[in-house]
């Protein structure tokens, strides 16, 4: 299901007759719906020459390196789609001084500006047992930048210590957002983000509810698996969870990715 909405969401850009941009995320779980996006009938159903490709994250390695998300990305779905090196926009977390390429990728942004972010027509993130997502760690400075894009991480509480990560008023000018969640041990995280139940401060999902914390259009629990697909600029978050999914019921999103 997270594979059609990625192609139904591509498809009705294309009707306005320019490319899909998408930052993507790195992980397990967003990696099975590469894999499905990277297989039949999705492979040849998609048109790959009109999609950007971004990412909301990266370590700071190279990208051959077994953490980095653009390998992650390049084997699970660039190489097995054929799509072409022009069309992916990767952070270089290779660099030396990280401070330099974060602004490389600002500026690498400069084509999605709007207004004073730029804005992906979607963007895929995954959620840590800890609740965080891209390289927002709770607690951390990073949650209060309100002006830069893109930010160096140097201090990250897991290794790699040291990345890139896209800033929250980036990830809130989205024009969708997908959490591509999965675990029981992610379960409670889930709550919290979904339900609003946590602090701001700890849960980098919450930290700008009147924008990010806009209200899920569908929420799933199946084995444990989840998807939170979140629309831009809408209502906070409404009280559901697990147990009492709410309105959207009969939407449910496998967080398997397909």
């Amino acid at each position: 299901e997270a594979a059609k909405r990625f192609t139904a969401l591509a498809a009705k850009v294309w009707e306005e007759h320019r490319s899909f941009t998408v930052a993507l995320a790195g992980g397990s779980t967003p990696k099975a719906l590469y894999v499905v996006l990277a297989s039949e009938p999705y492979r040849t159903q998609v048109d790959w020459s009109k999609i950007e490709f971004f990412f909301g994250d990266e370590r700071g390695v190279p990208p051959d390196h077994p953490d980095s998300n653009y390998r992650l990305a390049n084997e699970s779905l660039f190489r097995p789609a054929g799509v072409v090196s022009g069309r992916i926009h990767r952070m270089k977390g290779e660099m030396e001084n990280l401070s330099a390429a974060a602004e490389l990728y600002a500026r690498e942004l400069q084509v999605l500006a709007s207004d004073d972010f730029p804005r992906f027509d979607l963007v895929l993130l995954g959620l840590g047992t800890d609740g965080h997502t891209a390289s927002l760690f709770p607690h951390s400075q990073a949650l209060r930048e309100r002006t830069r894009w893109v930010l160096p991480i140097l201090d990250a509480p897991k290794p790699p210590r040291c990345r890139l990560t896209l800033t929250m008023p980036v990830l809130n000018a989205a024009r969708q957002v997908i959490f591509l969640v999965s675990g029981e041990k992610k379960a409670k995280a889930v709550r919290e983000v979904v339900t609003g139940h946590g602090s701001p401060r700890r849960l980098p999902r919450q930290a700008r509810p009147t924008r990010f914390g806009s209200s899920p259009v569908a929420f799933g629990c199946r084995g444990g698996q989840f998807v939170v697909i979140i629309p831009a600029r809408g209502e906070c978050c409404r009280n559901i969870s697990p147990d009492h999914p709410g309105p959207w019921h009969d939407t449910l999103y496998s967080g398997a990715g397909h």
